[in-house]
């Protein structure tokens, strides 16, 4: 019986990567750092990781001190935009999320900063549909260290994982929560519990009356 379900952020519910560009573009003019102009597809091609990772990726090559700043001050100008600009939802999250927060508690892991998931249910209006939410940016935990704060801090028994990269799949697989694959996010994953190709589908057989454990 399932009892919960927690979600993935980045490449699951939302794509912010064409926002987070250009506050990666404003900290590089800020400093007078000299780097190529970073593009949405940068940003996208690192998304899972703990923020410090994704920035030493993507900037890879300048030297420590400017690594540092952009790691500090990137998250500070994410935050900021996504609040004021937001994301793209993918589509039938929003109609989704408010259908399955009436049958399940809803719950959200992921590894981005602190203040992005505030910045998100903030600007999405779906505040309501979540009992609570833990990441990286909070703990310096790894996604799966973060699921199991969460489940143990809930009494979360029987919880599902929703996300789209391996990474999820991994988290999933160490804390011993089935893992339900949506194949439209960022990643590629393999050998998966359930894969779903749309929030739409996904939302359909989480609300079937009797949905078999997967």
């Amino acid at each position: 019986m399932i009892d919960s379900v927690v979600f993935d952020l980045d490449g699951t519910l939302w794509d912010t990567s064409a926002t987070c560009a250009i506050g990666w573009n404003r900290v590089l003019d800020r400093h007078g750092i000299a780097f190529r102009p970073i593009t949405e597809h940068d940003v996208r091609r690192v998304t899972g990781q703990p923020h410090d990772a994704c920035i030493r990726e993507v900037f890879a090559g300048l030297p420590e001190a400017h690594v540092l700043t952009l790691m500090a001050e990137t998250q500070l100008e994410d935050n900021k935009l996504v609040a004021q600009l937001g994301g793209e939802l993918f589509p039938h999250v929003e109609a989704g999320l408010r259908r399955l927060a009436a049958r399940y508690p809803l719950f959200i892991v992921s590894n981005c900063q602190a203040g992005y998931i505030e910045a998100f249910i903030q600007w999405s209006g779906l505040r309501a549909c979540f009992r609570d939410f833990e990441c990286w940016g909070n703990t310096g935990f790894t996604k799966a260290g973060n699921l199991r704060a969460l489940v143990e801090r809930n009494r979360i028994r029987h919880p599902l994982f929703v996300g789209d990269t391996p990474g999820d799949q991994a988290a999933a697989r160490e804390c011993g929560v089935p893992f339900l694959y949506v194949d439209y996010g960022f990643g590629v994953c393999r050998d998966v519990d359930r894969r779903f190709s749309s929030f739409a589908d996904l939302t359909t057989w989480l609300l079937d009356p009797t949905p078999p454990t997967p």
